[in-house]
């Protein structure tokens, strides 16, 4: 049996995900059309060398919609391996957001282009389960770990921080995004006239029970405000 490599591999996905049918993309790629019907219902190589090549090849391409995947694990998503094989992370959004879930999808497609997103209902509530499957899920978030994530320690990568700190206010997009919200606000006033003034301004809440995560969002908050005053000075 032929040994077959990672660029084989990637261009047969490739060509499906484009919706070429499994004939046509074994006539195109000369390949063994029970090869090509195998790895379309995989969402990661066979072979535990290919395996291992895409795990270790896997880079940041966007570091901006990096640090809003991260800011969307870290607020509301999960890393786990239902298979021995398959690193998945999900993040749970309320369907009556679909911008929202649609710019989350857009991030896992862009940190993780090997491998397709996929969308689900969850059983219980108005929510949908965004779900992307990758061997570098356990480099991308360090994160992870037995447990919830309030339940341990959860600090920052030095690399990540780098990045982070570069993109700060992506992170905090997506820690609001996915455990977090965002009103307008009504304050009305008396002023020294005896007028009655009336103002409205945006207002963000973010709640998570994890004090690291909290303190991840403050520190980043702050940097973005730093940011700002620096450039408008």
């Amino acid at each position: 049996m032929a040994r077959r490599s990672l660029p084989e591999y990637r261009a047969a996905k490739a060509r499906l995900s484009d919706g070429c049918s499994i004939a046509a993309v074994a006539r195109e790629l000369a390949l063994p059309r029970e090869t090509v019907q195998q790895w379309s219902r995989r969402d990661e190589p066979p072979l535990p060398a290919l395996r291992e090549a895409v795990a270790r090849e896997w880079s940041i391409s966007n570091a901006e919609r990096y640090c809003y995947l991260l800011g969307a694990y870290l607020g509301d998503g999960t890393v786990s391996r239902p298979r021995a094989t398959c690193w998945t992370l999900r993040v749970i959004n309320d369907r009556r957001y679909p911008d929202i879930s649609n710019e989350i999808l857009e991030a896992m497609r862009t940190t993780f282009p090997d491998s397709t997103p996929r969308t689900w209902p969850a059983r219980a509530g108005e929510a949908d389960i965004l779900q992307v499957a990758h061997l570098a899920i356990p480099r991308a978030f360090p994160q992870h770990g037995p447990g919830r994530k309030h339940t341990r320690p959860i600090k920052l990568a030095d690399w990540q921080r780098e990045l982070t700190h570069a993109h700060p206010g992506a992170l905090i997009r997506g820690l609001i995004h996915s455990d977090g919200c965002r009103c307008i606000n009504h304050v009305k006033t008396t002023l020294p006239s005896g007028r009655v003034a009336e103002y409205e301004y945006v207002r963000y809440f973010f709640t998570n029970h994890s004090t690291d995560i909290r303190g991840i969002f403050i520190e980043h908050a702050e940097t973005s405000c730093s940011a700002e005053r620096s450039s408008s000075a």
